[in-house]
C-alpha cells in the first residue's frame, strides 16, 4: 500500500466494520450533523446551559468510541504497540467525545422545543 487514497481508506473502514455498519454510521453522522445545523440556524444562538451539559457527556463519548473500535477490531489496550497507536486511540476518543456532545446538544434543543410547543 504505497498510496493512501480516499478509496483505500473507505475499503479499510468497510473491512473493519462491515459495509452495512460502516455506511449506517455514515448516514447517522450526516443526519445528526444536519439536525445540529438546523438547531443552530433555528435558535440563532448557542444555549450555554445546554452546551455545558453536552460537554459533561464528552468523557462518556470518548470511552464509548475507543471501546467500540477495540471491540470491532478484536483488540485490547494491551495490544497498543507504539506512539502511532496511542495517537490513533486519542483521535478516536476526541472524535467520540465531540460526536456525543453534538448529539446531546441537538437532542436537548429538539426535545425542549417539542415540550414547549406541546404545552
Amino acid at each position: 500500500m504505497k498510496d493512501l487514497t480516499f478509496g483505500t481508506i473507505l475499503a479499510v473502514f468497510e473491512e473493519i466494520f462491515g459495509k452495512g455498519l460502516f455506511w449506517g454510521m455514515v448516514v447517522v453522522a450526516v443526519l445528526v450533523t444536519l439536525a445540529y445545523l438546523y438547531v443552530l440556524i433555528r435558535d440563532r444562538s448557542i444555549s450555554w446551559r445546554k452546551f455545558l451539559l453536552a460537554q459533561l457527556s464528552m468523557p462518556l463519548g470518548a470511552v464509548a468510541a475507543v471501546w467500540f473500535v477495540l471491540r470491532m477490531t478484536h483488540s485490547h489496550l494491551s495490544n497498543i504497540g507504539g506512539p502511532v497507536d496511542v495517537i490513533l486511540l486519542l483521535g478516536i476518543a476526541v472524535a467520540g467525545a465531540i460526536g456525543l456532545a453534538i448529539l446531546v446538544y441537538t437532542l436537548q434543543s429538539l426535545v425542549v422545543r417539542l415540550r414547549i410547543e406541546s404545552d
